[in-house]
């Protein structure tokens, strides 16, 4: 472990070595590694992803739909196993430029449309499902307010605290301090939204809360980082209520199962509902 202070060189080269757990697939320029065409499935919408709180958001979106009954939104769920470099094949970077899960191609048009960030795949499934997201005024704003948020915050909850306390090379007090931090004021955020809405954008359940509760529901039962104890997630009551009520969604429950490849119940990949009885 280093003792010396850091002083930056006037010029930055890149040390392949020196990433932390992920250093083997962290690089500082985009593009393909190599050629590798994606599956198709037999379903319009195809997505291509792992089960991590990026990707859950969509499974989780999808699995809402359907139970819906909305027979539209059938989906084929291909894994993009980011830790042996599916992500930068050629054929998923040409759907998502920055090889980042989750990616969508909608092929239910004339012309297939790629769809990147989690963000904005939940506004493309809400927008052309006409569901979670209110179609306008004040409640519309609210959603997409919240959805913002989640979406800027998560690189500070993972990204930053995660990686630093849970993945860097060594532990260093003053990025672990913070952006622990940061996380908390995050969930006090959070937690000062749920003692006045039932879910986070008001009273009906939305994309808000479909995107939030992967990263914060996880962080809440300690199964990102471990570190609810460090953290101290049992001071947000609301934040508490809330996690526990989603996770009893059924919706919720099969798309945390998706794309997934550790833990208990992995489902790899997902191509029709028979897949949750085997």
């Amino acid at each position: 472990m280093s003792t010396q202070p850091y002083q930056p060189p006037k010029v930055w080269t890149w040390d392949k070595g020196n990433g932390g757990a992920f250093a083997h697939i962290n690089r500082p320029e985009a593009g393909a590694t190599h050629d590798k065409e994606l599956p198709v499935g037999k379903h319009p919408l195809q997505l291509y992803s792992l089960g991590t709180p990026n990707g859950v958001k969509v499974t989780i979106m999808l699995e809402e739909l359907l139970e819906l009954g909305i027979a539209e939104a059938e989906y084929d769920a291909w894994l993009i196993n980011i830790g042996e470099g599916d992500q930068f094949g050629s054929g998923f970077v040409d759907v998502n430029p920055n090889s980042k899960i989750p990616a969508l191609l909608d092929r239910s048009g004339s012309t297939p449309v790629r769809v990147f960030e989690s963000g904005s795949i939940l506004m493309h499934l809400a927008e052309r499902f006409g569901q979670f997201l209110p179609k306008e005024g004040a409640a519309r704003t609210e959603v997409l307010n919240w959805l913002f948020w989640q979406v800027g915050s998560a690189a500070f909850l993972g990204g930053g605290f995660g990686h630093f306390y849970a993945y860097a090379p060594e532990k260093m007090a003053y990025p672990i301090n913070r952006y622990a931090m940061e996380v908390k004021r995050q969930l006090d955020v959070l937690n000062r939204q749920l003692a006045e809405q039932h879910f986070i954008a008001g009273k009906d359940y939305s994309i808000a809360d479909i995107a939030a509760w992967p990263w914060y529901g996880a962080l809440m039962n300690n199964e990102v980082y471990n570190a609810a104890e460090f953290l101290d997630v049992g001071a947000y009551a609301h934040v508490r209520r809330w996690t526990d009520e989603i996770a009893q969604r059924p919706a919720v429950q099969r798309g945390q199962r998706v794309n997934r490849i550790r833990g208990e119940s992995p489902m790899p990949e997902r191509h029709s509902a028979a897949d949750f009885q085997r």
